[in-house]
């Protein structure tokens, strides 16, 4: 008696003799919202900003982070150009203060101080 033989793990199709085009895909319905939805919904209002400022915009960001018990970090950033970080309780705590000290010297804010007294 012979052992019977095993049957293959894996099996690969048998390479095609040339080319042949891909299958169609079956028209199915299409699916999406009824005709007329649109019209059902809640009208928006597209007209002038109904938020207007009063010209202000911010110029300074100082982000603060200091997650549980981990190293505190910092960053002070503006848009004259200035762009500081720093690491640790006591650096942090000066890059405040740094920054807070930068709002009378920014040349932005300055400016901006100056349009409006005139």
């Amino acid at each position: 008696m012979s052992a019977p033989t095993r049957p293959l793990l894996k099996s690969l199709p048998a390479p095609h003799s040339g080319p042949r085009a891909a299958a169609q895909a079956a028209l199915g319905l299409a699916v999406g919202e009824p005709i007329g939805a649109a019209r059902k919904g809640v009208r928006t209002a597209v007209g002038p900003d109904s938020q207007q400022g009063d010209g202000r915009y911010p110029v300074a960001w100082l982000r603060i982070s200091a997650p549980g018990r981990a190293v505190p970090t910092a960053t002070s950033k503006c848009l004259c150009g200035r762009d500081r970080s720093a690491v640790g309780h006591t650096k942090v705590l000066a890059l405040i203060d740094d920054h807070s000290a930068h709002r009378d010297v920014c040349p932005l804010r300055i400016n901006q101080e100056g349009r409006q007294a005139a």
